[in-house]
């Protein structure tokens, strides 16, 4: 960009704010002090990049050294009591003390304390100020110039008199940035003539805001800063890159900071100048959630209420319930005793049925007496019987209306909401990108699972404009992604629903696809397959090496320098044109594995010719191993392979490597495989199959049909990787 482009293009920004398109009433929340919550007066720009007034940051450190104060005379005196929280602002005394400190040296009270730390009110971090405490600060001129131009909008209808007009002054028109005074027009032509050094002097719209034309270094007060420290992100002089705090940091001139940094941000600016749509559509969208919100949060808390009013109505209707059973039994207990007391009552002489019965016997008439006595002589041995037997009518305990509610207390103790259940965790050891894109997650340790959940993807570009895509609720804990773009990243994201409530989204983990589409193949058994060693399954997707009988015969001619060749095996199928990719698993237990490809006219060339196995070219102790031999012997075979084995992937030895770079060689072996084939440029590469990083590539001679190939050596398995859907179905089934 040009610095006529770069000047037109954040002059275009800045006529936007001037004619009112963005109003500066609108930035009053970036012109608040987040110490003090007022306009910024003659701002300090912290280590940390943010404002703070001055004022307000010899307050913050003044109120650190009176809290380091009040913990040591706390522990110098332990009686005294504890004091309530200071305040953040200063008591008047506090402020009294302060401007006395400022007139007489504060600086070097504080800094014999060592004192020179305090929080930012912004981000909380504490700020060290070094050896020069706040005269270290740089003051943030535009910032300061920005609050001013705010406070004469805000004060539009007070105007800016002349400085130097006699009663009644002149409203001013211009302010002199050299002699900070403000002027009528009248004024300023007397006080700066034509002709004279005054005239040429700086002057601007009225203003009460007069800054210094040079910024100065805070360490060194007579230098201007001229450098930029890309490392501190801050101005500097020539004196601090020579021999100061900056000597060692990468530094910049001031006018290439300045392109720079001018560049960023009128493209940051013109970035969010042109999403002013999106941005007013977010707007909308959080004020339709605050008044969901608000709209939610009262249906929830009148929900809650009814339900415990109900649950207190169902108490008080089993509460009178159970009242009144006790009441019935007691009743009818009493009822039982009385009458039985009764009847003791009247047993007793001169009373009840003694005394009836000595009445009876006072009858003379002996038939009338036997008409009596006969019922008489009944009730009395009835008596006499109970009396012999007594047993209270019931009994005056009421353990049979014990309540137990022991179980109820603690439901009732454990009352709560619906519990969100915890954010999944996806595993990214069992996902993967292949053909399509499988997904698999999992609950947090010991966690129930939740009802369902919902699965979230976007593609990962550079404009960073993509949006979240959402599948539909999944039951399991895995999904198919299809319609992927292949050669792309894309971000992962699942949470968990229980009872309408959604956990909080898992962390978010990126796969990427493959690079080029995928290469549908299986086994050969009809290309270089030696039953004897090689092991196929069923389904012709997986190979196994065996080192059986026939190995241990062939193990005989070991000690008379004979060569114990690799067992080979091809695809079925092969690659004519076009550019494809695929993937494969080595078991960690494998000794020896050659992945790679080869040559349908290359290869019958190789079965057909004979190859001296004697030679001594393959005896280890000959001495004939050199490296220009291995080269040779590569450069004759019909494969492009790779090592794998012992749980290590083994990168290929090229000619102008020394022997002392076998260690760097090889690394932990991928948990799978892949390979790219580009047929028409020539190239194959071999990545991790998971992240999809290029582990080595080179050169391939492409002619005829070229099919996957494998050699194995040794105990050994291989096992092509899967088809997502494949798996999918078996998954369903």
């Amino acid at each position: 960009m040009s610095d006529s482009d770069d000047i037109s293009e954040f002059g275009f920004i800045v006529d936007r704010i001037s004619r009112g398109e963005v109003p500066i009433k609108n930035i009053e929340r970036e012109l608040i002090c987040p110490s003090c919550k007022e306009l910024f007066t003659h701002p300090l720009i912290l280590p940390c990049q943010h404002s703070v007034c001055h004022k307000c940051a010899k307050e913050l450190l003044f109120s650190r050294e009176d809290a380091n104060n009040e913990v040591d005379s706390e522990f110098s005196n332990p009686t005294t009591p504890v004091s309530s929280p200071r305040t953040r602002r200063l008591s008047s005394a506090s402020v009294e003390r302060l401007d006395r400190l400022t007139r007489t040296g504060w600086k070097r009270t504080i800094h014999s304390q060592g004192v020179t730390t305090f929080p930012c009110p912004s981000c909380k971090r504490d700020i060290d100020l070094g050896e020069r405490g706040i005269s270290g600060l740089f003051r943030n001129f535009t910032l300061e110039a920005i609050v001013e131009r705010y406070r004469q909008a805000a004060r539009a209808a007070v105007a800016i008199m002349c400085n130097l007009c006699k009663s009644p002054p002149s409203e001013a028109t211009k302010s002199c940035m050299d002699c900070k005074a403000s002027y009528c027009n009248e004024c300023y032509k007397i006080h700066h003539p034509w002709g004279t050094p005054k005239a040429q002097h700086e002057y601007g719209g009225p203003t009460t805001n007069f800054r210094p034309k040079v910024l100065m270094c805070p360490e060194h007060e007579m230098e201007k800063v001229t450098m930029y420290c890309e490392v501190c992100k801050r101005p500097v002089c020539h004196l601090c890159k020579l021999g100061g705090s900056h000597a060692n940091h990468k530094v910049t001139s001031m006018s290439s900071a300045y392109k720079i940094l001018k560049e960023k941000l009128s493209k940051s600016i013109g970035y969010l100048i042109s999403k002013e749509d999106q941005v007013k559509t977010q707007i909308f969208q959080l004020e339709h959630m605050i008044d969901q919100t608000e709209r939610n949060g009262e249906k929830s808390r009148t929900d809650a209420t009814n339900l415990i009013d109900k649950l207190c109505s169902i108490l008080e209707q089993r509460k009178l319930k159970l009242i009144k059973s006790i009441e019935d039994s007691r009743t009818s207990k009493l009822e039982r005793l009385q009458c039985q007391m009764d009847e003791c009552q009247g047993m007793l002489e001169n009373s009840g049925l003694v005394g009836y019965a000595q009445e009876v016997l006072k009858e003379t008439d002996q038939s009338c007496f036997v008409q009596t006595a006969k019922q008489l002589h009944t009730r009395i041995r009835m008596a006499t019987e109970s009396l012999k037997t007594f047993q209270p009518a019931a009994e005056p305990s009421f353990t049979e209306f014990t309540l137990d509610a022991s179980r109820e207390e603690e439901l009732l103790k454990e009352l709560s909401f619906t519990n969100v259940p915890d954010a999944p965790i996806i595993d990214q050891k069992q996902s993967w990108l292949y053909d399509e894109g499988i997904i698999c997650w999992q609950q947090p340790g010991g966690t129930p699972p939740a009802d369902h959940y919902k699965l979230e993807y976007r593609k990962l570009d550079q404009g960073g404009d993509s949006v979240w895509q959402s599948t539909e609720d999944v039951s399991g804990t895995s999904k198919v992604i299809t319609n992927l773009d292949i050669n792309s990243s894309y971000l992962f994201r699942v949470k968990g629903c229980k009872n309408s409530n959604y956990s909080d989204y898992s962390k978010e983990v990126t796969f990427r696809t493959p690079l080029a589409p995928i290469f549908r193949f299986l086994f050969d058994e009809n290309c270089g397959y030696n039953s004897d060693h090689l092991i196929l399954n069923k389904q012709r997707d997986s190979v196994e090496s065996v080192a059986g009988f026939p190995m241990l015969l062939g193990a005989e001619r070991i000690m008379a320098g004979s060569y114990m060749s690799l067992d080979f095996i091809t695809g079925d199928t092969g690659i004519t044109k076009g550019k494809f990719y695929w993937a494969f698993r080595v078991d960690a237990s494998s000794y020896l594995v050659k992945v790679g490809v080869v040559s349908d006219a290359k290869l019958q060339e190789w079965f057909h010719s004979p190859r001296d196995i004697n030679s001594p070219r393959y005896d280890h102790d000959s001495g004939h191993d050199s490296g220009s031999e291995d080269i040779a012997l590569e450069h004759s075979q019909p494969f492009t392979f790779v090592t794998i084995g012992m749980r290590k992937f083994f990168i290929p030895k090229s000619p102008s490597a020394s022997c002392t770079d076998s260690c760097d060689r090889y690394i932990a072996m991928p948990n799978r495989i892949g390979i790219c084939l580009d047929y028409d440029k020539g190239k194959v590469s071999f990545h991790d199959g998971d992240n999809m990083q290029c582990l080595y590539e080179r050169r391939v001679e492409c002619s005829g049909t070229m099919y996957p190939a494998f050699g194995l050596m040794g105990g050994g398995t291989v096992h092509l990787e899967d088809l997502v859907m494949t798996q999918e179905l078996i998954y369903k089934i």
